[in-house]
């Protein structure tokens, strides 16, 4: 018999829409003689939907569209639909098995991730019984997504006479996911003897990106198929004597997994919610010269406007390479002084500021002018600001509020300066858009003379490598130093971390790719006196 597997990129609380594509997939599917569809978890709605699910009038109206779905499905064809469900106030995150107009089964997810970017627990109530169904001869375990890191749903599917099994998934993106999910169902396999067809969602959802790469593991835990990464499609998997088999395309490796991550991320997010395009202030450094690539990419050159704002302080050099890399990405490109408006500036604080030396507040003026001038671009031609900093700035405060933080979506939140490097050099092997100079010469913010972030930050290797201990796998700064850190580095490191969560909190929402960026998934409190201690 044939599964039918519709990796698609639904819309969080387009209900109707997503009705309409699950339909088209359905037709799809009956035409390429598949006996049942399975489409990802809460498809009907879209994930997560976060507080939507906290509304009776959504699942209300969620009911409504599955039933009218359920009437236009191709006959004979079998489709499980992930959705939400109420049931005597209870609410689950569920999925309706449908044939010919009726239900054949309902099941509710029993296990609710309530940890890193999940919590269901606070939307959804568990279900606890297994849920099992007979189509072109088989019958079929169904669990959804959390269900499968957990023997026990699993293992109730064999009870009740399951002979393979099906998964309902929306699982987030992050660098090395796909093995984690590949080592899960081959420790299922091996606990129950059933096959495991994985279905996964596709798309950008705000700081969520999912990734697809749908598969397939035999009884003897062997990848049988494997879809393609990001990319939305119908794709088939062949089950014969209950042995799935189907094309197995190879998973991208680190640096083209997260460009392709960042590039889907930028379209979904500019793409569902209506703007015309992007602006990015362009610099010619690293950061904006690769965030202005993944916006062309994302979505076209002729949406992407990049604005180059010189200062007093902007070396020809990045004049140069900014011009060089917007004509070689062929996007809209325009120069825009922001000398004049800092000498007013100046001007009208001058007896504020009298007998105060320079400092880092006429370094961040510049920022806000270029702020004020990208967001002024935005209100006028409807095209969102993307911010360019990347995560080791916003580890460390190395960023302007109201200024460079200034903007709708920050694409390389979740980057870090040594994995900014890496993907620019993945982006010239595409084509040779990024100018050598950008990626080889020493950053700098370029606010006051002869400035390199070096003046300010430990080298980036050194940086983000405390960071990633630090922030990402939570090791207190003397384990670190036990690591072999410099004690002093650490220190500088950690005190510049903690003390800028007030700006992070400020900043717009960024691409996860990690698995803990600077988002839902890491919640700190501002006002705090902790301080984790060294000894």
């Amino acid at each position: 018999m044939r599964i039918a597997l519709a990796q698609f990129n639904p819309v969080v609380g387009d209900l109707e829409g997503n009705a309409a594509r699950i339909a088209e997939l359905a037709d799809q599917a009956a035409v390429a003689g598949a006996a049942v569809l399975l489409t990802p978890e809460l498809a009907l709605c879209g994930y997560p939907p976060e507080d939507l699910a906290l509304r009776d009038d959504f699942y209300h109206e969620n009911a409504r569209v599955l039933a009218n779905l359920g009437q236009h499905l191709p006959h004979g064809l079998t489709v499980a639909v992930g959705h939400p469900l109420m049931e005597a106030g209870r609410r689950y995150n569920a999925a309706t098995v449908l044939r010919d107009g009726q239900t054949l089964a309902v099941y509710r997810k029993q296990q609710l991730p309530n940890y890193s970017v999940f919590d269901e627990g606070r939307t959804f109530n568990p279900g606890s019984a297994p849920c099992v169904f007979a189509a072109g001869g088989v019958q079929f375990g169904l669990v959804i997504c959390e269900d499968l890191w957990f023997p026990e749903p699993t293992a109730q599917a064999k009870a009740a006479g399951a002979q393979a099994l099906l998964v309902l998934n929306a699982s987030p993106f992050h660098i090395g996911k796909q093995a984690e999910r590949h080592a899960v169902a081959r420790a299922r396999v091996a606990e129950s003897g059933l096959p495991v067809v994985y279905l996964n969602m596709v798309g950008g959802q705000d700081e969520l990106i999912f990734d697809g790469g749908s598969f397939a593991v035999d009884g003897q835990g062997r990848l049988a198929a494997q879809c393609p990464a990001f990319d939305e499609g119908l794709h088939l998997i062949e089950l014969e004597d209950g042995v799935p088999r189907g094309e197995v395309c190879d998973w991208p490796g680190v640096e083209a997994g997260v460009y392709r991550a960042l590039v889907l991320g930028v379209r979904d997010y500019i793409g569902k919610n209506g703007f015309a395009g992007a602006l990015v202030g362009l610099s010619g450094g690293i950061d904006s010269a690769l965030t202005v690539a993944i916006a062309a990419d994302a979505l076209g050159p002729e949406r992407v406007h990049a604005v180059m704002m010189p200062s007093r302080y902007t070396a020809d050099i990045s004049l140069a390479d900014a011009e060089e890399l917007a004509n070689n990405l062929g996007v809209q490109y325009s120069v825009q002084p922001i000398k004049p408006m800092f000498d007013a500036f100046l001007q009208e604080l001058a007896g504020e500021f009298a007998g105060q030396a320079p400092d880092t507040t006429e370094e961040n003026i510049q920022a806000r002018i270029r702020g004020v001038l990208l967001m002024a671009l935005s209100n006028k031609f409807g095209k969102l600001v993307l911010t360019t900093g990347n995560k080791s700035e916003m580890a460390t405060g190395y960023a302007t509020l109201y200024g460079d933080m200034a903007g709708g979506y920050a694409v390389l939140k979740d980057i870090s300066k040594t994995l900014v490097w890496a993907l620019s050099r993945y982006r010239n092997t595409l084509s040779p858009v990024i100018p050598e100079r950008i990626i080889t010469r020493p950053p700098s913010a370029e606010l006051r003379p002869d400035q390199v972030d070096q003046d300010s930050l430990p080298p980036y290797d050194i940086l983000d490598a405390i960071m990633e201990r630090y922030v990402e796998l939570d090791r207190s700064p003397a384990e670190i130093v036990a690591e072999g850190f410099d004690e002093a580095t650490v220190r500088k490191v950690v005190r510049l971390i903690d003390f800028s969560e007030y700006k992070r909190r400020q900043a717009p929402l960024g691409i996860r790719v990690t698995k803990r960026g600077f988002g839902r998934d890491r919640r700190y409190p501002i006002t705090n006196k902790y301080r984790a201690p060294f000894k």
